[in-house]
C-alpha cells in the first residue's frame, strides 16, 4: 500500500510561492508607505523624545528630563491638559446627544425629509478654517450676529471667544454645530433598527420613552461606541479652530490661555519654538492618554454596547 506523503505546512508548492510574490509586489506601495510615513516618523519620535533637540541643533540625549520638566516646571502642560479635557469630557457627551436628537428628527416620516436631512449635513462640509472664521464673526462681542439678536431683547451677550469663561463654552458651541457626520451614522444605526421590535414593544404596552431606553439605545450602541472613541481621541488632538480663534505667538490660546488646547500646545513647541524634542514627549504622553482611555472605554463597553441582540 503506497502513502501519499503530505507536505509541511511551510513547504509551500511553486504556485503558492508565486501568488506569496505577487501579493507581496502588489503591496509592496503600501507597505513602502506604512514604513516611510508611519513606522519611521513614530520609531524617530519616540528616540527624540529622549532627547533635547532643538533644530538646527542636532539631537542630545537626555533621557526622561522632557518628561519631568513637562510634570515639575512647564506651566502651560497642565493648563494645555485641563482645557483637552474640558472639551472631551464636555463637548463630546454634548455633541453625541445633539447629533442622537437631530437624527431622531430626521428620521421621522415628514414632508421634505431629504430637505432637511441635506440643511443639517451642511455644517459637516465646511472646512474647519471657515467654520472658525465664521464663528468668530458670528459670536463677535461687538458686531456678531448673536449678541446684536440678543440686543433686541434687551440681553446683554457676554464676550464669547475673547471672554476666559466663555471661550470653550463658545469652541463646544461652534463644534456641535458642525456634527453632520455624526448624525449621518446615528440616522443609518437607526434605520437598521427592526421594525418589529417596535411592535412587540407596543402590543406589550410599551410607550415611546420605554421603547427609545430598552429598543432604540442598545441597538445603535455599537454606533455610539464608536464615534465615543473617535471623538474622544479627536478632542484630544484638537488644533485647527484653537489655533485660529485663540492663536500662538507670546500669547498662545488667548485670552488668558484658555484656549490652548493640547494639539495647540504642541504645535507651538515644535513649529514656533522649534523644540523637537519637546514636542516629541508631548506626542507620546498624548498617545498615552488615548490610549489609556479606549481601552478603558473598550473594557467598560461590555457592560452596555450590545451586538449579539438575537
Amino acid at each position: 500500500m503506497n502513502l501519499i506523503r503530505k507536505p509541511k505546512k511551510w513547504q509551500w508548492s511553486k504556485m503558492e510561492w508565486r501568488e506569496f510574490a505577487a501579493g507581496l509586489i502588489f503591496s509592496l506601495p503600501w507597505l513602502i508607505g506604512v514604513l516611510a510615513f508611519l513606522a519611521y516618523p513614530m520609531v524617530a519620535s519616540l528616540y527624540y523624545s529622549f532627547t533635547r533637540y532643538d533644530i538646527p541643533l542636532a539631537p542630545k540625549w537626555v533621557g526622561l528630563s522632557n518628561y519631568a520638566k513637562l510634570i515639575t516646571e512647564d506651566r502651560f502642560f497642565p493648563k494645555a491638559l485641563w482645557n483637552s479635557l474640558y472639551l472631551t469630557l464636555i463637548g463630546i457627551p454634548i455633541q453625541l446627544l445633539f447629533a442622537l436628537l437631530c437624527a431622531l428628527l430626521l428620521n421621522l416620516k415628514i414632508r421634505g425629509q431629504a430637505i432637511w436631512r441635506t440643511i443639517y449635513v451642511l455644517p459637516n462640509l465646511m472646512p474647519a478654517v471657515v467654520m472658525a472664521i465664521l464663528w468668530n464673526w458670528i459670536l463677535n462681542p461687538r458686531l456678531g450676529l448673536v449678541n446684536n439678536l440678543l440686543k433686541t431683547v434687551g440681553i446683554k451677550g457676554p464676550l464669547w471667544f475673547a471672554s476666559p469663561a466663555w471661550s470653550k463654552p463658545s469652541m463646544i458651541l461652534m463644534l456641535t454645530w458642525g456634527v453632520g457626520f455624526m448624525i449621518i451614522l446615528y440616522l443609518a444605526a437607526l434605520q437598521g433598527v427592526p421594525q418589529e421590535l417596535y411592535e412587540s414593544a407596543e402590543i406589550d404596552g410599551a410607550g415611546a420613552f420605554r421603547k427609545f431606553i430598552s429598543i432604540t439605545l442598545p441597538l445603535i450602541s455599537p454606533v455610539t461606541l464608536f464615534q465615543l472613541i473617535t471623538g474622544i481621541i479627536w478632542s484630544l488632538g484638537f488644533f485647527t479652530q484653537a489655533y485660529l480663534i485663540g492663536g500662538g505667538g507670546q500669547n498662545p490660546g488667548a485670552p488668558q490661555g484658555s484656549l490652548l488646547f493640547y494639539g495647540l500646545y504642541l504645535y507651538i513647541q515644535a513649529f514656533e519654538y522649534m523644540k523637537m524634542g519637546y514636542a516629541s514627549a508631548l506626542a507620546w504622553i498624548l498617545f498615552l492618554i488615548s490610549a489609556v482611555v479606549t481601552w478603558v472605554i473598550l473594557r467598560t463597553s461590555k457592560r452596555w454596547a450590545y451586538y449579539d441582540i438575537f
